[in-house]
């Protein structure tokens, strides 16, 4: 590892002296060859060596040692010539370089403006034929030949027939509910006009059973005492005065209308029952306050 720069990269190229078989691979330049000398990798024309005995062996390493120097010195010259060349071919390809950037330039703007144009054709182009689709689709669902539209459509028809039937058969179960509702309060109604009227009629009835036997009652009574009356009369007066009597004062017979009774009696045996019957009233009567009252 180099101890200035932390490479060993230039340690590749530096030749390794004092061993046999090694050679410098690539000419060193003055300053890598400064640099080797002081890491340590080439020794220092100052240091002194330790002497040793002059041998084959170091013999052929001086002469080799001569031959690099006098090849690095050509190797220097070269390269000092190669960078001059490279220096101007550098500036030459710069120049180059430029002139080509531009054209490349050129044509890269010309490229885009080339994509950009055919980029607004083909979308105007692809918004035309958009347009025209949905155009031709409007159409088709207008004249209800569109799929999009007649499977809906035909989804919301067969539901619609369905709801309809539906709707018919609750319609039906419904009417027959009111039907029957109906017909059950009716029968109610007239079950319960069927019973007022025959409780009316009864109440009616007892009433005027009541009323009519109270009338045959009190007509009975007013018979009665009416030829009690008439027999008083008959057996005080004489006939020629009953018979002196103009028509109008006379009493004319009761007409009974309807039904009536016809007594077998005797006129005493009904006064005795009627003055029974009478008294048997009288004595009830208070009896059926007493019970009906609180």
């Amino acid at each position: 590892m180099c101890s200035r720069c932390g490479q060993a990269s230039h340690f590749l190229a530096v030749p390794i002296w004092g061993l046999v078989g090694f050679s410098s691979p690539l000419p060193l330049s003055p300053s890598e060859q400064r640099a080797a000398v002081s890491d340590g990798f080439i020794p220092s024309p100052r240091v002194q060596m330790p002497v040793q005995p002059p041998s084959k062996d170091t013999e052929e390493m001086e002469a080799e040692g001569d031959s690099a120097a006098e090849m690095n010195g050509e190797e220097e010259e070269s390269e000092e010539e190669r960078s001059g060349s490279q220096t101007e071919s550098e500036e030459e390809s710069s120049e180059m370089d430029d002139e080509d950037y531009e054209r490349r330039r050129c044509e890269c703007v010309s490229e885009m403006l080339d994509l950009e144009k055919q980029f607004s054709e083909l979308k105007e182009k692809l918004f035309r034929e958009r347009l025209s689709q949905l155009r031709l689709r409007l159409e088709e669902v207008g004249a209800e030949r569109a799929p999009e539209y007649t499977e809906p459509l035909g989804g919301l028809q067969r539901s619609l027939k369905i709801r309809i039937q539906v709707a018919g058969i609750y319609k039906g179960f419904c009417l027959d509910v009111i039907r029957n509702k109906y017909e059950c309060e009716l029968q109610g109604a007239k079950q319960h006009l069927e019973s007022e009227k025959l409780l009316l009629y009864d109440t009616l009835q007892g009433e005027l059973q009541e009323r009519i036997q109270r009338l045959e009652e009190d007509r009975q009574s007013l018979d009665l005492s009416s030829e009690w009356w008439d027999d008083k009369l008959h057996a005080k007066g004489s006939s020629k005065s009953w018979d002196s009597l103009p028509p109008s004062k006379r009493k004319k017979a009761p007409l009974v209308s309807g039904p009536y009774i016809v007594y077998m009696l005797q006129e005493i045996d009904i006064l005795e029952d009627w003055t029974a019957i009478k008294k048997a009233r009288a004595a009830v009567s208070p009896q059926k306050r007493k019970s009906d009252g609180p």
